[in-house]
């Protein structure tokens, strides 16, 4: 396992931790950004944690906390960290567990390395151009030494097995109505689909790992919200695409603000 890849999964399950001791208290201090997005202490301790972790790589770190870098800075970086140190802070908030830590590397606009961990369930997918996309089980008692022996035993993504019958995916937190709208023409499309929902970037994993066929996400997002995911997703053989033009999403834009796009496995590489 290169050193990079064995960096963002110790920092994610690090940064998982961090999570897990805010989770667990009775009640949550929520703060307000000034785009009314929520900010709780666990998102602030995930990235403090993250970006300790990644410091032994050298490379820069672009993180939902700690975003205020002028674009002529990072836009010479060829090679850095894109974080969202609690993805799903809604959800977090809730208590329902559908939140994730998630770590990508991106080389110039593109992610050539993911980590997606759900610190409720322990389960972490990794994906890599040299590993391709993976799923393992972190335990309670977990440490530095099992790494190893762990990723030997990962579930292989591309391996998995679709649905029978045509799963869309969409978002627990974001429905639109554009969404309804893409569901009612696969229906028509595919005789009857069935629905999933989950939080945060759980929904682009789903797809990788093939229990949907697809996830529109016909509502704003961020660079740092689909990174890891992508790179989980591609490396799965799935395409995330612009919805409008069917291009691969790309990163480190002045403008971060994600175009509308779709996950599509690998059965359905077109359009949707």
């Amino acid at each position: 396992m290169n050193i990079n890849l064995r960096l963002a999964i110790l920092s994610a399950i690090k940064a998982g931790e961090e999570i897990l001791k805010v989770y667990n208290e009775e009640e949550t201090e929520v703060e307000f950004k000034p785009d009314n997005s929520p900010l709780t202490k666990a998102d602030k301790n995930a990235h403090l944690a993250i970006v300790e972790g990644l410091r032994k790589s050298g490379l820069p770190v672009l993180s939902e906390e700690g975003r205020a870098i002028p674009y002529g800075e990072r836009s010479g970086w060829e090679l850095f960290w894109l974080i969202d140190p609690l993805d799903g802070t809604k959800e977090f908030i809730k208590k329902n567990g559908e939140f994730t830590v998630n770590i990508a590397l991106i080389a110039l606009d593109t992610p050539v390395l993911g980590v997606v961990y759900v610190p409720v369930t322990g389960v972490l997918y990794f994906a890599s151009e040299e590993t391709g996309s993976y799923k393992i089980q972190i335990g309670k008692d977990f440490s530095e030494a099992d790494l190893e022996n762990l990723t030997g035993k990962a579930e292989s993504l591309i391996d998995s097995q679709y649905p029978t019958i045509y799963t869309i995916v969409a978002s627990r937190s974001h429905s639109t109505k554009e969404t309804e709208e893409f569901v009612c023409k696969k229906e028509k499309e595919m005789g009857s689909v069935e629905l999933i929902s989950a939080g945060s970037s759980l929904k682009l994993c789903l797809v990788a790992e093939r229990k949907a066929h697809i996830y529109p996400r016909l509502a704003p997002t961020m660079e740092w919200d689909t990174a890891a995911g992508h790179a989980v997703a591609h490396y799965s053989n799935c395409k995330v695409y612009n919805y409008e033009t069917g291009h691969e999403l790309k990163y480190n834009k002045e403008n971060m603000l994600n175009p509308w796009f779709v996950v599509s496995g690998n059965m359905n590489n077109h359009k949707g």
